[in-house]
């Protein structure tokens, strides 16, 4: 079959879809610099509609403080692109959704948008159950293409969902 992600994500998404289906459990994603990739990953996978409840693209500030509840004074403090943020990003996910477990994403994909404090390739990625447990990961992948820093951080994701739920 002919899919738009490499093969080993869509193994992991695939390894995801099956493991939470078996469990009854649903997860949502909210995405930024990934633009839907994640939800698109799972979605690639048949069935996936029994685990996935749903994704939010919060691209922009504005976005991420209406639909997720991120707070304003985080993204002044703190940043888009900062655990602060992704952290408030999956919460807002999770509690917004019907899913036990969420995986947010938000940072610099480049080839623009980078600085000396926060580079392109700088990624923060959250992942939450409704349990409690939290992960958070900043990931440094460094100024290796916008479609490179994408693909990355989905890798980074999916596992992420896969160790929370093995936790």
């Amino acid at each position: 079959m002919m899919s738009l992600f490499p093969q080993d994500i869509i193994s992991t998404a695939e390894a995801i879809i099956r493991e939470f289906k078996a469990a009854g459990l649903m997860i949502s994603t909210a995405e930024s610099c990934t633009g839907g990739l994640i939800a698109g990953a799972l979605t690639e996978i048949s069935g996936s509609s029994a685990v996935v409840d749903r994704g939010f693209v919060t691209y922009t500030n504005c976005a991420k403080m209406e639909v997720l509840g991120v707070q304003a004074e985080t993204l002044l403090r703190f940043g888009a692109v900062s655990e602060e943020t992704a952290r408030q990003m999956v919460h807002g996910a999770l509690f917004r959704s019907h899913a036990e477990i969420a995986i947010a994403v938000t940072g610099i994909a480049g080839p623009g948008g980078g600085s000396a404090e926060k580079p392109v390739g700088l990624v923060h990625l959250a992942a939450k159950s409704r349990a409690g447990a939290i992960i958070h990961r900043k990931m440094f992948y460094g100024d290796i293409g916008r479609s490179e820093v994408r693909l990355a951080t989905i890798r980074t994701a999916l596992e992420m969902v896969r160790s929370l739920y093995a936790a």
